[in-house]
């Protein structure tokens, strides 16, 4: 066994004791609602931390994924009577063919330009959540989503559902690991470190960006589903381009290239906002205010950061 995969299984590990720990001995629901919500922002930080952290491709219009993963699962339930389990892989296939169809043309920019390219997508998708009122409620809302059931287990219950958005969580971070340590890995690397000698060496670079693009739409449209079984009410409001900049600030402050920075980073932005009422008008400034002194002070990010922190107090200890 390697010393990274030693290293992955023994970081699993204590990631399921905390979590278990956590489920076991909080019993007050609203602070097990607050880390539910983290795990369901964390698996947007996840998928887009794929596309930015790793491929080098900014997305300014993530939160259309997000969307579409909530609305997909509301129409297919209260419209169509789908039952949600069935509902999960429609809702995670429309956002990862809309991804798919809409990176062809958008991966070609790059830079400024491909923000402003995703930042359109996001927007024009915000609009139709908001515009289609006979399908997505407009913006009163979609209601009536129905509960998450498994057979006689209810996930009403906020430990149930803490459980099982964790558990979607770990899977998550084993998966987006996997590839991260593989060749397809690598070259996601390449790509962000220079596209250009990338596709010099033989990185078919058009279609990696396509395809982690793709899948980050996919972990976009999991939170999103989660999401809306867990509040049972939905509205465009919660899927803007607001929503769009906090996930990236998600990225950038817990550390861009790095799984455990995503969670680090989503832990913290959801956090946030409950210690910060008093400033609720001013989210924007405040999270420029965050991204601006992370980005001057700690341009790896938090994660990174304390990383390089505790390893110069180690050499200085060792001198």
């Amino acid at each position: 066994m390697s010393t990274n995969t030693a290293r992955n299984r023994i970081s699993y590990i204590i990631f399921i004791l905390l979590v278990t720990f956590a489920g076991y001995y909080i019993n007050n629901s609203y602070y097990l609602q607050v880390l539910t919500f983290i795990g369901i922002n964390t698996l947007l930080a996840l998928g887009l931390n794929m596309l930015m952290g790793y491929a080098g491709q900014i997305s300014l219009g993530h939160a259309a994924f997000y969307g579409i993963g909530a609305y997909g699962t509301a129409i297919l339930t209260v419209h169509y009577h789908l039952p949600p389990w069935l509902a999960l892989p429609g809702a995670i296939v429309a956002a990862m063919l809309v991804a798919y169809i809409v990176g062809i043309p958008t991966l070609k920019l790059s830079g400024y330009y491909l923000g402003m390219g995703t930042l359109g997508f996001g927007m024009i998708v915000n609009i139709i959540f908001r515009e289609w009122s006979s399908v997505t409620g407009g913006a009163s809302g979609f209601i009536g989503i129905p509960p998450l059931e498994l057979g006689s287990i209810s996930f009403s219950s906020t430990k149930n559902y803490f459980y099982l958005v964790w558990g979607f969580v770990l899977i998550s971070i084993i998966i987006c690991r996997r590839i991260i340590d593989s060749r397809v890995g690598r070259a996601l690397r390449s790509i962000h470190d220079g596209e250009k000698a990338s596709a010099a060496v033989g990185v078919n670079t058009s279609r990696l960006k396509l395809q982690v693009f793709v899948l980050s739409a996919g972990f976009s449209a999991l939170a999103g589903f989660l999401y809306a079984h867990l509040v049972l009410f939905i509205s465009p409001g919660t899927f803007n381009f607001i929503a769009s900049i906090r996930m990236v600030t998600m990225v950038v402050i817990g550390g861009m290239a790095s799984i455990w920075g995503a969670l680090l980073g989503a832990s913290l932005l959801t956090l946030l906002p409950e210690w910060l009422h008093a400033f609720s008008e001013f989210e924007m400034v405040v999270y420029g205010l965050i991204l601006m002194t992370v980005m001057i002070f700690l341009p790896r990010g938090l994660t990174r950061g304390i990383l390089d922190i505790v390893e110069r107090a180690g050499k200085k200890h060792d001198q």
